[in-house]
């Protein structure tokens, strides 16, 4: 039995209860889990019989979590590919889950959220010289995790010299 920073402590049983409302409310990330455990004061034994309960019973699910993340990120945020990447592996979501969770994102769907994000973003800028006027949008679009040989692409299609 640990306790957590508010003074709380929890057993095994309790911690498991608590982690799988956690897990319930939103997929999460078994980092997330972790650290939730950390702060939980949960000792490394316990800890990790928690974690492998919660994978059996489907409540932690890697796959799951990417696959969510980039959906959520791409159709709300309206992330690019790079940007989705760095946060997940930031997150330690292992290469072949995010190589997989990718997937979720069809190119023709990627090209036509590119091009209605820069419209959009150009239309907000006001600027005279055309090329200060595609590097700013290139840098918002670099920013949002675009990549670099699609940027140009859109800033040469929509701003003609």
């Amino acid at each position: 039995m640990k306790a957590d920073s508010s003074g709380k402590s929890y057993t095994v049983k309790e911690a498991t209860l608590k982690l799988m409302q956690y897990c319930a409310y939103r997929d999460r990330s078994q980092k997330e889990v972790e650290d939730k455990l950390l702060e939980m004061r949960m000792i490394p034994a316990a800890r990790e019989e928690i974690i492998i309960k919660l994978m059996q019973e489907d409540f932690l699910n890697e796959e799951r979590f990417a696959r969510s993340f980039v959906r959520g990120k791409f159709r709300i945020k309206k992330w690019g590919r790079y940007k989705i990447q760095q946060e997940l592996k930031a997150r330690d979501i292992s290469s072949p889950i995010i190589k997989l969770a990718m997937t979720e994102i069809e190119e023709s769907v990627y090209k036509t959220t590119l091009y209605e994000l820069a419209e959009k973003k150009l239309n907000l800028l006001s600027e005279e010289d055309k090329f200060k006027l595609k590097k700013k949008l290139g840098d918002y679009l670099i920013r949002k995790g675009y990549e670099s040989s699609l940027v140009y692409e859109v800033t040469e299609d929509l701003i003609q010299a």
